[in-house]
């Protein structure tokens, strides 16, 4: 397979190529060689999972971030409280890819030991697909939710209203399941991440109609609004914007969005996204976690049901049974739909628009990285 097949206007990478090229650029930034080759796998694997908008388009944006100081490469988290079963750390604005991991391996290690254990992360750098994190702990058998808020981030408008005052505050759980596959559910509380419209802004798939809200007041799916007219040779500012993405299912997503901000901003202790008066906080990622050492709770119980795994598999089956809506479709269950994108892109390559497979080139080549023929 060629690494770009030609026509049309979306590019297919390689995996493998695309992970070499973003560690170099990572490395050129500064990181070291653990954290550039942690931001490259992780940014790709989002886009491995189907998840475009916490993937690979964030190099350019990453890397100037670096550049600015808005993410502070290779940081280590400050421990701020530790007690038995739970911690509060500082990220110092560090890469999310290390300070999330360095977060969620003291969470599994205080629930081993606990049977439960909650962190919380302050002030880190973009923590990426949270989803991560959730598959991180399902694979040392711990259940995990995570809420997080973007600090310093207005994107989103409440339900009702016109003027941001959210951003797009993912949640994300996941459930190991002995002999399967874990289930992760990885969400943002806006109808779309701004990473998605960031891909389609650069031409890759389009939003749904609802995504956005116009300065008058109209849903739409054009990403402009979010971004205003963008000068040439610059990266696209999600600040700019007149408009503002939606949450997602009208009052009910406006509320969990509220809700992100409770825990991961307010009791979390990174702050919410605003105050009255006050100016826009610097950008950074509050993550409020809880763990749950499965063992701990695993077996049948006294109204008869049987083993977690067993109870898992049984429900995920009779869920899959209902009739599909329509003929040439199929009831999913959450992780299932990343797990089949996975494996189809390993074959094929990560499909980009050629406008950011483009900018990816630009920011190598301005940081004299060479780009593989």
């Amino acid at each position: 397979m060629s690494e770009i097949e030609p026509g049309g206007d979306t590019v297919f990478i390689p995996h493998d190529r695309i992970v070499a090229l973003a560690r170099a650029i990572f490395s050129a930034v500064g990181c070291s060689e653990k954290e550039a080759s942690d931001i490259a796998e992780r940014l790709s694997g989002a886009n491995l999972r189907g998840h475009d908008s916490h993937g690979v388009i964030r190099i350019p944006r990453y890397a100037q971030w670096a550049r600015d100081g808005v993410q502070v490469p290779n940081k280590t988290i400050e421990i701020v409280l530790d007690q038995p079963g739970f911690a509060i750390v500082d990220g110092g604005y560090g890469f999310g890819q290390s300070i999330g991991e360095q977060t969620v391996d003291i969470g599994i290690a205080k629930a081993k030991s606990q049977g439960v254990a909650v962190t919380a992360l302050r002030n880190s750098g973009h923590l990426g697909r949270i989803g991560d994190w959730s598959e991180r702990c399902a694979a040392a058998n711990v259940v995990s939710i995570h809420f997080v808020n973007v600090r310093g981030s207005l994107l989103v408008a409440p339900y009702g209203g016109l003027d941001r005052r959210f951003g797009t505050s993912p949640f994300s759980a996941g459930i190991p399941v002995a002999g399967g596959e874990p289930v992760i559910l990885d969400l943002a509380t806006s109808t779309v991440a701004e990473g998605k419209a960031l891909v389609a802004l650069k031409g890759g798939k389009a939003l749904p109609g609802d995504a956005l809200i116009d300065r008058d007041g109209n849903l739409t799916a054009d990403p402009v609004p979010l971004y205003g007219e963008v000068p040439e040779g610059q990266y696209p500012d999600p600040n700019n914007g007149p408009g503002a993405l939606t949450a997602f299912g009208a009052h009910k997503g406006s509320g969990m969005n509220f809700l992100m901000e409770m825990m991961a901003g307010a009791l979390g202790g990174s702050g919410t996204n605003g105050k009255i008066g006050e100016p826009k906080r610097r950008f950074c990622n509050g993550m409020f976690s809880f763990y749950v050492d499965a063992s701990r709770f695993d077996g049948p119980n006294v109204s008869g049901a049987g083993s977690m795994a067993e109870e898992i598999l049984d429900f995920t089956a009779f869920v899959k049974s209902s009739r599909p809506a329509t003929a040439d479709g199929e009831v999913l269950v959450p992780g299932e739909k990343e797990r089949r994108t996975m494996a189809e892109r390993l074959q094929t390559g990560l499909p980009l628009a050629r406008q950011s497979w483009t900018d990816i080139v630009g920011t190598a080549e301005g940081l004299g990285v060479t780009v593989p023929e």
